[in-house]
């Protein structure tokens, strides 16, 4: 299983980061150790002191595909979910300034936090989706779907001129405006609409 991930998908967290606004997907990987589900806790690293969260969309891809029409994009996801994009941004600045890869801080294990994984059927509309984050029961991050630059067909149509996609893999869609850090001890709460789809602890 890969992971894939979409930065700067989100005009508004593009400029909180001072990056430019992309003209294309920004693309990154997390390999399947990443991966971090039904609720488990989540352990803070020793590497960082700097640790972010990135509240995200997740699609879970339905079936393999190459070379994917946009067209036809939508017939290669039927699930989605909430998740976490943890980033050690400590290390990332470290890593950015020398101008080297920055995978340590994106994709450590445990760094892709995932919730239930509900039906595209249950959804009203996958593109005006709104999704939360709340902190210790405070409101943190907020974003609705139909506010991305590129929509789920066009990254996924993107992401498969380049990788092959499977069955299972799962598509991390871009984090909006509002990200901020965690510490040890902190409860974390993420909903898609008014439905709570993940919940678990920093420990």
């Amino acid at each position: 299983m890969t992971i894939f991930c979409v930065g700067r998908n989100y005009a508004e967290h593009a400029k909180e980061m001072n990056h430019a606004i992309p003209d294309k997907p920004v693309v990154f990987l997390k390999p399947g150790t990443a991966l971090l589900q039904n609720n488990k806790p989540f352990y803070y690293p020793d590497f960082t002191k700097e640790l972010h969260y990135e509240t995200e969309i997740v699609l879970k891809i339905s079936k393999n595909g190459k070379h994917i029409d946009e067209k036809f994009a939508h017939n290669y996801f039927n699930e989605v979910t909430v998740g976490i994009d943890f980033t050690a941004r400590d290390l990332q600045s470290e890593q950015k300034k020398k101008g080297l890869p920055w995978e340590i801080s994106k994709a450590f294990d445990q760094s892709a936090v995932v919730g239930k994984f509900i039906p595209l059927s249950e959804i009203k509309n996958v593109h005006e989706l709104y999704f939360c984050l709340y902190k210790n029961r405070a409101l943190v991050q907020k974003g609705n779907t139909k506010d991305v630059l590129f929509p789920f067909e066009k990254l996924i149509s993107y992401v498969s001129q380049f990788f092959t996609l499977h069955k299972g893999d799962l598509l991390f869609t871009g984090t909006p405006v509002g990200v901020g850090e965690v510490k040890i001890g902190d409860k974390l709460e993420a909903f898609i609409e008014n439905d709570t789809l993940l919940k678990f602890e920093i420990k």
